[in-house]
């Protein structure tokens, strides 16, 4: 396993070696994260992509708290995740998660006023803000902060009463009124039209610039990762494939299942569209060596055999992808590329 990496900025959320298993009664376990290295910083936007099945949400999860991790751990500033009540109560002030489903997210009897206030209540926010502010500023700022302008217009209407796009920023106004610094986003433009999904990301743009917020964006869509993402990590079946800066990874993938991914975003015309066979990922029946291999392009074109991996890619277990900022994958195909290209050079 590689060695994890450790920061001391300020905000930074990590996985080290996360792993959650879950088991039925008297069933198969499932590895759904299966030792994960990963890194949020403060003023980043990370994105965690990956087909459905392949851990990214559970993932979050387990870093907003969540999940219990099975081994490996959660680390805020360096610290490990304190899962005391008070101590989980802290870290979801600094850590905060907006929902996919704005409709299923909002409580339909609860006006915008109340919803953004609820957070501001559990924390007794507004008897501890340094500028003396009221539970009604409090609430128009982060409604402000969302792009609901002028707010105090919006404080009784309820959900039913909003577009898609204004549930949306209300949700978003709800994580913003706990000043967090960091928030998780879970696929928060899928259930959007087209034309307001930009401003949502956009949104979240001006959000890590103007505050300074590191986000994880957890989606299944390379091409939103394009263009919003820092840093980009692809999973596969409970493990980190590729992850590194957003533009070494989509212009020059390297695994087989980031390529796949990519050839079928439709901003991309360069690509020969890669179908991928096999079964759909199964978390309770993990394949021995790459667990990609059953599926893998190269394996059923013969670039694997012919490199001479085919059996490593059959048998051979990969490291765990590092959590630092370089370009990493996990493949033995491309490792193979790798070293016969150091070779050449020497």
């Amino acid at each position: 396993m590689s060695a994890p990496v450790s920061t001391e900025k300020a905000g930074t959320l990590e996985a080290r070696g996360l792993s959650v298993r879950f088991q039925g009664r008297g069933g198969p376990v499932a590895r759904a994260v299966d030792g994960v290295d990963l890194s949020i910083g403060a003023g980043e936007i990370v994105a965690l992509v990956g087909e459905s099945g392949s851990g990214k949400t559970t993932l979050a999860r387990a870093l907003l708290g969540l999940e219990p991790p099975s081994a490996g751990q959660v680390l805020l500033d360096g610290q490990p995740l304190d899962r005391s009540a008070r101590g989980l109560k802290a870290f979801r002030r600094r850590v905060q998660l907006v929902l996919q489903d704005p409709a299923g997210a909002l409580n339909p009897r609860h006006t915008v006023y109340d919803s953004v206030a609820e957070g501001i209540r559990l924390h007794r926010l507004a008897a501890s803000d340094e500028a003396g502010r009221t539970e009604s500023q409090l609430v128009a700022a982060a409604l402000s902060s969302a792009g609901l302008r002028p707010p105090e217009r919006l404080f009784l209407r309820y959900p039913h009463e909003l577009s898609g796009g204004q549930r949306q920023r209300v949700l978003i106004a709800g994580a913003l009124a706990m000043a967090p610094e960091l928030l998780v986003a879970d696929e928060p433009v899928s259930s959007l039209d087209a034309s307001i999904r930009g401003e949502i990301l956009a949104l979240l743009l001006t959000l890590r610039r103007d505050l300074g917020l590191g986000v994880l964006v957890v989606t299944h869509d390379l091409g939103l990762a394009w263009n919003i993402a820092d840093r980009i990590a692809v999973m596969y079946l409970g493990r980190v494939v590729e992850a590194g800066p957003t533009e070494d990874v989509l212009r020059d993938p390297q695994h087989p299942y980031t390529r796949a991914l990519l050839s079928v975003v439709p901003e991309i015309d360069h690509m020969q569209p890669v179908v991928l066979t096999g079964e759909v990922p199964d978390p309770t029946r993990i394949p021995g060596g790459c667990r990609f291999h059953p599926r893998c392009p190269a394996l059923a074109d013969g670039s694997a055999a012919a490199a001479g991996v085919a059996d490593a890619c059959r048998r051979t277990a990969l490291d765990v992808v590092p959590a630092g900022e370089g370009h990493h994958v996990a493949c033995h195909l491309v490792a193979a590329r790798q070293a016969t290209g150091q070779a050449a050079g020497t």
